[in-house]
């Protein structure tokens, strides 16, 4: 079987954080899950093209709308999964087992936890995965993992610069899992 899962990343001067993600993907390079990964940009005026392309990335660029530079990032891949990653968001040790363990039972997210220390960020990521639980309404910055088919017959995302997630994953049926 060759390689399912289409990486599609949405950026806009994410040079300080891209690495980071990008870094966190080698896992599922090497249980042989992801066959390319696209950038699509936003019109940067950093280093993030330069960088994703350096890692091998496909960067496409466009106007800057989360919503439509997903759109246009999934159109580009050729994965039967997609899964939709923020240039901030840092896969965590185990990742790719989980995801060849869930795959077969549709959308799926991720938990959300922060790298900040205190409170209020434990507080938010509790509140996320409590949110994704209980209404199966994750956020983006969790990590969407589709099907190229579920995806097409929800209607891709929006072309709209916030709340695309959302916008989504209500049109998903059945609704998103973690």
């Amino acid at each position: 079987m060759s390689a399912p899962i289409s990486i599609v990343i949405p950026t806009l001067d994410s040079a300080r954080t891209l690495t980071a993600t990008l870094l966190s993907l080698i896992e599922g390079l090497d249980a042989g899950l992801i066959c390319e990964v696209v950038v699509s940009d936003g019109g940067s005026k950093d280093a993030t093209q330069s960088i994703a392309e350096a890692w091998g990335a496909e960067v496409v660029e466009g106007p800057s709308s989360r919503g439509g530079q997903l759109r246009r990032g999934v159109a580009l891949s050729r994965g039967i999964w997609v899964l939709i990653l923020h240039s901030d968001t840092v896969l965590q040790a185990g990742w790719a087992l989980e995801v060849q363990q869930r795959m077969d039972r549709g959308p799926q997210c991720f938990s959300l936890a922060f790298n900040a220390s205190g409170i209020a960020a434990r507080l938010v990521a509790a509140w996320a995965n409590l949110r994704t639980d209980l209404l199966c309404l994750p956020y983006g910055d969790q990590g969407l993992l589709l099907r190229r088919i579920d995806y097409d017959e929800a209607g891709g995302y929006p072309d709209q610069p916030l709340m695309e997630d959302v916008a989504l994953v209500w049109a998903l049926t059945p609704r998103v899992r973690r």
